[in-house]
C-alpha cells in the first residue's frame, strides 16, 4: 500500500503494528493504486469559499530519493469552517519551502474555490506571509504563539525553562499591543532577556505577525493560542511516521499520511466549546467577510 518494492508481508505487518488490524496480502495488492487515485481526488476536491481560520503546519519525514534518504517537509492546512468544524484542506510535500512554494499552495487553494481566509496561523514559515497576502490580500497572518514559545525555550538551559516560560507570559497575556511591546522590552532588559538575548531577537523578528493576536478578545485568543486541533493531528501523523522509519518514495509517504488523516477526520464532530463566543466576535471583527462564510 505504500510503494512498489515493498513486500505485501511488510505492509501487512506495518498495518498491524500501526492500527492493530490484520488484512490479507491480496487486499493490499487490490487497494495499492486505488489509494493513490483517492489521494489525487481528495487533493483536487472543491473547498469552501471562506475559512475563518486556517492553520498551516509541517512535519518532517524521511524519504528515499535518488539513492539517498532525505528529510522533506509535509505541509498541512487545517481549515476551521464558520460553524467551528474542522477540515484538512490538503497536504503538500516539499524539500525546500519558500515564497514560490507557498504561492503555489495558495493558488491551488484559490483554484479549488477558496475566495477568502480571515486568519492564517503559521509558524514562521519562510516566504509564507508574502505568498498568502499576494493571493488573499485581506488575510491576517498570525504567528503561532505556542511554536514561538517552544522556539524561545530551545535557547534556554533545562533548569531555566520554567522561569523563562513564566516571564514570557507577560508578553502574550498582555491586554493590547502597546502593553505587549512594553512587556517584551521589560523581558529583554530583565534577567532572562539579558542571559538569553536570542529570545527577544526571535520575537522581534516576527513581531508584525505576533501583534494581530492582541486585537482579539479572550475567546478568539484561546482558539488561536492553544492550536489543539493541529497539535492533535500532528501527533497522530508523527506517530505513523515514527512507526515507518523512512519511506521508499514521495507517493508512499503521501498515501500513509492521507490514510491517517482520513481516519482522524472521521472522529471530528464537534466545534470547540469556545467557538460560540468566538463566532460572535468574528462577526464583529470581520463583518461581511465572516457573514459570507455563514451563508
Amino acid at each position: 500500500m505504500y510503494a512498489r518494492g515493498m513486500s505485501n508481508r511488510e505492509i501487512v505487518g506495518h498495518l498491524h503494528d500501526l492500527y492493530g488490524v490484520d488484512v490479507s496480502p491480496d487486499l493490499i495488492s487490490a487497494v495499492t493504486d486505488a489509494v493513490l487515485d483517492e489521494v489525487a481526488a481528495w487533493q483536487a476536491r472543491p473547498l469552501e469559499p471562506v475559512y475563518p481560520i486556517v492553520f498551516f503546519d509541517a512535519i518532517r519525514v524521511k524519504i528515499r530519493d535518488e539513492g539517498f534518504v532525505r528529510n522533506k517537509a509535509v505541509h498541512i492546512a487545517l481549515g476551521v469552517r464558520a460553524d467551528g468544524t474542522k477540515e484538512v484542506l490538503g497536504l503538500w510535500l516539499e524539500q525546500n519551502e519558500g515564497a514560490k512554494f507557498w504561492l503555489k499552495v495558495m493558488n491551488e487553494m484559490k483554484n479549488r474555490g477558496v475566495e477568502d481566509v480571515l486568519l492564517a496561523i503559521a509558524d514562521g514559515l519562510k516566504g509564507f506571509p508574502e505568498a498568502i497576502t499576494a493571493v488573499f490580500p485581506e488575510t491576517t497572518v498570525q504567528t503561532c504563539i505556542v511554536h514561538l514559545l517552544r522556539h524561545s525555550l530551545d535557547f534556554t538551559s533545562y533548569k531555566d525553562r520554567k522561569a523563562v516560560a513564566a516571564a514570557l507570559k507577560d508578553i502574550y497575556r498582555a491586554t493590547d499591543t502597546e502593553a505587549a511591546e512594553k512587556a517584551l522590552t521589560a523581558f529583554e532588559e530583565g534577567e532572562w532577556g539579558r542571559k538569553y538575548k536570542a529570545i527577544g531577537q526571535s520575537w522581534r523578528r516576527v513581531w508584525a505577525e505576533v501583534i494581530p493576536f492582541f486585537a482579539f478578545p479572550e475567546d478568539v485568543r484561546k482558539i488561536v493560542y492553544t492550536t489543539n486541533a493541529i497539535e492533535a493531528l500532528n501527533s497522530k501523523l508523527r506517530r505513523a511516521v515514527r512507526a515507518r522509519g523512512h519511506f521508499p518514495s514521495d507517493d508512499a509517504a503521501m498515501k500513509l499520511l492521507f490514510l491517517v488523516l482520513n481516519r482522524a477526520e472521521k472522529a471530528w464532530k464537534m466545534a470547540p466549546r469556545e467557538w460560540a463566543m468566538a463566532k460572535a466576535q468574528f462577526a464583529i471583527i470581520y463583518g461581511e467577510r465572516f457573514t459570507r462564510a455563514m451563508a
